[in-house]
């Protein structure tokens, strides 16, 4: 190879010789965009485990495996004469560039909220510009994945909102509007007929409410529950080992005994 290997350009060889249609290896030759949009996915997830975790060795390596996933889609687009990744580089460079123009274009902004105005305002021309129309045909909902994750959905959804206005100020009506809706999913369950369409509808305001408190209070809903879940399965496997050490199976347990242990387990370990 006539590149470093920690050069950016002996990525792009390894790449390339991966898909090379005579020697290369056969599962990168049979790749396409759809089928390794899974691993981009898996490996973004892992990154963000290895920030979790504080593990910055595991870091090093799962954010090599993230832009191995850039540089592969850019060797497909190459293949397709689409495009490469000098493209997207200048592409993602004159970008933020252009962004940023107290940084690089000489602008004078007041406070942070003014750089935010101008971030959104720029963001709001180039969703216009995919779009082909004038700024003012174009919803500030436009090109929100539609796959993503429902929670980080729902919070992009609300900040898009909140960035023209359509936002509570305080704290008092969010928290409101989440006791209204529990009171509307209980109304729900509480029907003699059942609708469970319309259960689920309710339970799906529910979360959207939830989630519009936890984007007041600055926090994300995905790292949110993430520690949520994290905490919660540091807590029940300690409560498995205490009744393993009992040589007692869980489903021979009350659960007033399994809600006593589960007591002791927050009182000793999260204290």
């Amino acid at each position: 190879m006539s590149s470093k290997l920690g050069d950016i350009n002996g990525l792009l060889e390894i790449m390339e010789k991966l898909r090379d249609p005579e020697s290369g290896c056969p599962w990168d030759q049979k790749q396409t965009f759809r089928s390794i949009v899974p691993h981009t996915i898996e490996e973004a997830y892992e990154v963000a485990d290895a920030i979790e975790q504080q593990d910055y060795i595991e870091l090093k390596g799962e954010l090599g495996d993230l832009l191995f996933q850039v540089v592969f889609y850019a060797q497909l687009a190459k293949e397709q004469q689409l495009f490469d990744f000098n493209d997207v580089v200048e592409t993602v460079s004159e970008k933020l560039t252009r962004r940023h123009p107290h940084v690089f274009g000489g602008a004078d902004f007041a406070d942070e909220q003014a750089v935010k105005a101008n971030w959104e305002a720029e963001k709001a021309q180039e969703r216009a510009a995919k779009a082909g129309e004038q700024v003012e045909n174009v919803s500030v909902l436009d090109n929100i994945p539609a796959n993503m994750p429902a929670l980080t959905r729902s919070n992009k959804i609300q900040k898009r909102c909140a960035n023209v206005g359509f936002d509570w100020k305080t704290l008092g009506p969010v928290v409101d509007k989440i006791k209204e809706e529990i009171d509307e999913v209980l109304d729900e369950v509480h029907q003699i007929e059942q609708d469970q369409d319309r259960i689920e509808d309710e339970v799906g305001d529910l979360l959207f409410a939830t989630v519009n408190l936890v984007r007041h209070l600055k926090k994300d809903p995905e790292q949110a529950l993430r520690r949520a879940n994290d905490k919660f399965e540091r807590r029940f496997r300690l409560l498995e080992k205490h009744f393993l050490s009992q040589n007692k199976a869980l489903d021979q347990c009350s659960l007033d005994e399994m809600e006593q242990i589960w007591q002791k387990v927050k009182e000793t370990y999260e204290s």
